[in-house]
């Protein structure tokens, strides 16, 4: 006899007799003597699987069970958004509560933002919060070392958080091209110079990731984000970065200008006095 059945299915942690009473009730054509044979085969797997069919023998189903491998999804961090914001994501594309997500990473990171690196993961299917938190961490901190032991040669949290900082200004201020490297010679030359950053990029963070910032915040927010009343660099990351913003983190162009603008048409005007800047503004807005 064979077993329909979907091909993503869920078996819950416990006894043999207990997964069997579960797939009988999900209406499997399991009988309590099919335990029997479950037991042959080994000790089933817990959690989501994936089956690869729908329509099975009875005992390649419960083979399935005890071998199949666990069923996954892909979940993507763009470079950019801001952890707060990613995690509500997840909160909706894996049904998980939105408050634990944000919980468990404050207790478990080791900074409020930016330490997480931007990519595709695959998780199983139904995993709890506090796993998939520990499960981005670690993988994040796995890929940053290794990023940092081959921009630097070496891995110091201290000083890796502080390029993190100036990346993730960087990726909120330009895309990915020589305008990266461009952007960070202006930071590193304004804060050699103890000038105030003033840039509007640095106070797209957390829940304001994606708002315009208008004058009237620049004024409001009293943040280390704001790098228009703040000298320096903020106190974390706006972000969480990749690898072309980390890059011009550390490899700045060598270069004079201490201010930029964005043309409508997404062109960078670059300049090293603020007559030329004003100048430039004006062109920008045409």
């Amino acid at each position: 006899m064979n077993v329909r059945t979907k091909q993503i299915i869920y078996i819950p942690n416990g006894s043999i007799d207990k997964i069997i009473t579960q797939l009988k009730h999900n209406n499997n054509n399991i009988t309590k003597l099919d335990s029997y044979i479950l037991r042959l085969f080994g000790s089933p797997q817990h959690g989501w699987i994936d089956l690869n069919s729908t329509d099975l023998t009875k005992a390649d189903f419960l083979f399935a069970i005890s071998h199949a491998k666990a069923a996954k999804c892909n979940i993507t961090l763009i470079p950019g958004e801001t952890t707060v914001m990613f995690l509500k994501q997840l909160s909706r594309q894996l049904h998980l509560k939105d408050d634990k997500l944000q919980m468990f990473y404050r207790r478990y990171a080791y900074e409020p933002e930016g330490i997480l690196v931007p990519n595709t993961y695959s998780v199983p299917m139904g995993i709890d919060a506090k796993s998939l938190v520990l499960l981005l961490l670690h993988e994040s901190d796995i890929q940053m070392k290794r990023l940092s032991y081959k921009l630097l040669g070496h891995y110091n949290q201290k000083q890796w958080v502080r390029y993190l900082i100036i990346a993730s200004i960087i990726q909120k201020e330009a895309m990915p091209g020589q305008q990266m490297s461009l952007v960070s010679s202006v930071i590193h030359n304004r804060l050699k110079r103890h000038m105030p950053l003033q840039m509007d990029g640095a106070l797209n963070y957390g829940i304001y990731s994606h708002k315009i910032i208008t004058p009237q915040r620049i004024k409001t927010d009293h943040t280390s984000y704001n790098t228009y009343l703040h000298v320096g660099l903020p106190k974390y990351p706006i972000c969480n970065v990749g690898v072309n913003a980390i890059t011009a983190a550390v490899f700045s162009a060598k270069t004079s200008y201490l201010y930029f603008v964005t043309a409508k048409n997404g062109k960078f005007f670059f300049s090293c006095n603020f007559s030329t800047h004003i100048h430039n503004i004006k062109n920008a807005t045409k």
